[in-house]
């Protein structure tokens, strides 16, 4: 196999014959100017980190019931994950579809030790139930609206515990059976008149010098959606060193970022938002 141009790959070549299972044969030029693309990537990404990205709060309101999530994450699979020019990487680990919606309404828990303070990075975990034991319980929203991309309609969603059928996965050679069980599941009503004050929103910035370094960005945006005022942002870079391999077939995955959480990755967004819409106290 012949060694690519380095502006458009060489990189990916050398990763890509090594993943093949053997010792890519190219020259030492190659290599060192391989070593050098990686060397660049990581300085573009070093100084994104510093002079760009970060969460910038403007403006902070409190007693929020609900919001209108004007975008939902969509679902991706490991083509997605593979992919340079992937829009969404540089929030791969986001939840997405209805786990990205069930996360504005969950209740965040402390992942914190007794005594250990709770910092932006060591945010909690969210789930969908409240939890007695666990003292912190930050509180989600009471209900979301969501824009239908198919019928272009806004649809109010809230979440509940309620007894339902499932078919659940069985032993090798059983028959799947019908189960009663009690799931938190998502209900979706026509919105009611007045639309929510303030709305979220993201934009995925796919900049082809950048993606060619292995970079990618994104920003989230809290807005008034009456005034058109931003009230904060986030703005998030990833990199990813190599291109898919037979040992990361999905890059994105374990992209470096900033700003990141230790805990609750794929609830980034959410525990963004909710320190500029503070989610009123009881449910």
């Amino acid at each position: 196999m012949k060694t690519l141009r380095l502006e458009s790959g060489v990189l990916v070549a050398l990763l890509f014959l090594g993943a093949c299972g053997g010792t890519p044969s190219v020259s030492p030029e190659a290599r060192e100017a391989a070593q050098a693309h990686v060397a660049r990537g990581k300085a573009l990404f070093e100084e994104k980190c510093r002079t760009v990205a970060g969460e910038k709060i403007y403006r902070k309101l409190e007693n929020i019931e609900g919001i209108v999530l004007l975008k939902v994450r969509p679902e991706r699979g490991d083509r997605e994950l593979a992919d340079r020019m992937w829009p969404g990487a540089a929030f791969a680990r986001e939840s997405t579809g209805d786990w990205y919606i069930t996360s504005f309404l969950g209740y965040e828990h402390s992942s914190s030790q007794k005594g250990e303070p709770v910092t932006a990075h060591r945010r909690g975990y969210i789930t969908s139930e409240y939890r007695p034991d666990n003292p912190s319980n930050l509180l989600g929203y009471r209900y979301v609206d969501v824009i239908d991309e198919k019928d272009g309609k806004r649809y109010r969603i809230t979440g509940s515990f309620k007894e339902v059928t499932r078919v659940l996965s069985k032993r090798i050679g059983e028959d799947p059976k019908p189960t009663k069980i009690v799931d938190y599941v998502l209900d979706k009503i026509p919105t009611p008149d007045p639309s929510p004050h303030y709305g979220v929103t993201f934009e995925d910035h796919v900049i082809p010098e950048e993606r060619m370094l292995g970079l990618a960005s994104s920003t989230v945006k809290v807005l008034d959606l009456q005034t058109g005022e931003v009230l904060g942002e986030m703005t998030r870079y990833a990199w990813s060193p190599s291109g898919p391999s037979r040992s990361n077939p999905v890059p994105w995955l374990t992209a470096y970022r900033c700003p990141d959480h230790a805990v609750g990755t794929g609830e980034a967004s959410r525990k963004f938002v909710d320190q500029i819409l503070i989610p009123a106290k009881e449910k």
